[in-house]
């Protein structure tokens, strides 16, 4: 076994999830993924937890939006009765296609996600981490070979979190306190939202891993303005090029996109949340130096803005404020390395992908 891959394993154990003795723990991985599986099983033994793995792949899931019929798709009470008994959760990728799903309708999966919904809002209930396998059908998603995939990963995921979180701790003082922030990129985007009274949230690697953002959600109904998604978006397999939302009252009223359109209509038609921003968030993870049409990865690379339309993360809405709830939350990016500029309460303190508490910032 690669040494990495156990590194990987004690960074979720240690860092991100804290697995200790007695702790029911479920392990939602691919069956690519098996490496690091089988080092998170010799983790928990050694720790005396209870590890279970749910090995389903994107084929069977596939067949399974095939075959079944969307008005009929109910909380699965199985499903839902073993989140609530975990302790840990740890959610795996891995992909030997990542297309897989790219011809299932669209509406039936706003419906799936409905109908899981409730299983989603328990799992945040817990010690849970994301992460994702160097698998090869990631690498060639990136365009990249699978050993120079592995380095990539491998480099975004073992870093000194201690010091990457006092780096991104210094826009969350400038975040934190705001009142109104402007995103302004190129003449395709400019955008204003009020995040007056909602906490800003400091990712190192406890939830996502890589970690490498700093993060908030928008008053729903503050959002103003125009933005071109300059990053593909991809959803369920379709890859949806140059959307472009128009705000008004925090409630996109136009939309386009230079291709799949309809996908990223069927998206802002989930629920009426879905056409309100739930989350803003400011990638900082110099490691992550390229796009890779991974969303874990993707909206932590520095130089980048990223939003989300559909539901709030709860910790991110204050006690006063309101969350946007929808089924969805989908995360959108925007490239801020030229010809940029993050305004906060009327100071600019990122140009051109460099911060203010940076070398070389220039206000």
């Amino acid at each position: 076994m690669d040494p990495r891959v156990r590194k990987h394993a004690e960074i979720i154990a240690d860092h991100s999830t804290r697995i200790e003795e007695g702790d029911n723990v479920i392990l939602n991985a691919p069956p690519v993924a098996e490496d690091l599986v089988t080092a998170l099983f010799a983790i928990c033994g050694e720790r005396g937890a209870n590890p279970q793995w749910l090995g389903q792949t994107t084929a069977a899931h596939r067949a399974f939006m095939h075959a079944a019929d969307a008005d009929q798709f109910e909380t699965p009470e199985h499903a839902l009765a073993q989140m609530e008994a975990a302790d840990v959760y740890v959610s795996i990728r891995g992909d030997t296609n990542t297309r897989q799903t790219s011809d299932v309708d669209p509406e039936k999966t706003a419906a799936y996600s409905k109908a899981h919904r409730p299983i989603f809002e328990e799992r945040m209930g817990k010690r849970w981490v994301g992460t994702q396998y160097p698998a090869p059908g990631n690498a060639q998603e990136a365009e990249m070979a699978t050993e120079a995939y592995e380095n990539f990963v491998y480099a975004a995921i073992d870093k000194d979190w201690d010091q990457q979180r006092e780096h991104q701790q210094q826009m969350v003082e400038i975040l934190d306190p705001a009142d109104e922030v402007r995103i302004v990129s190129g003449d395709t985007t400019d955008v204003t939202m009020s995040v007056a009274g909602n906490p800003t949230a400091n990712d190192y690697a406890e939830l996502n891993l890589p970690g490498g953002e700093v993060y908030t959600a928008p008053l729903p109904e503050s959002v103003e303005g125009e933005v071109t998604f300059d990053k593909p978006v991809v959803n369920q397999g379709r890859e949806i090029l140059g959307a472009r939302l128009v705000f008004e009252g925090g409630e996109v009223v136009d939309h386009s996109a230079e291709k799949n359109e309809a996908v990223l209509t069927a998206l802002l038609n989930t629920d009426d949340g879905a056409r309100r921003l739930g989350e803003l968030g400011i990638g900082m993870n110099r490691d992550i130096d390229r796009f890779t049409y991974n969303m874990l990865f993707d909206e932590k690379m520095g130089d980048t803005v990223h939003m989300a339309i559909g539901r709030s993360i709860p910790w991110t809405v204050g006690e006063e404020n309101e969350a946007n709830d929808s089924a969805t939350h989908v995360d959108m990016i925007v490239d801020m390395g030229e010809d940029s500029f993050i305004e906060v309460d009327g100071e600019v303190v990122q140009r051109d992908g460099t911060f203010r508490f940076e070398d070389g910032f220039e206000g």
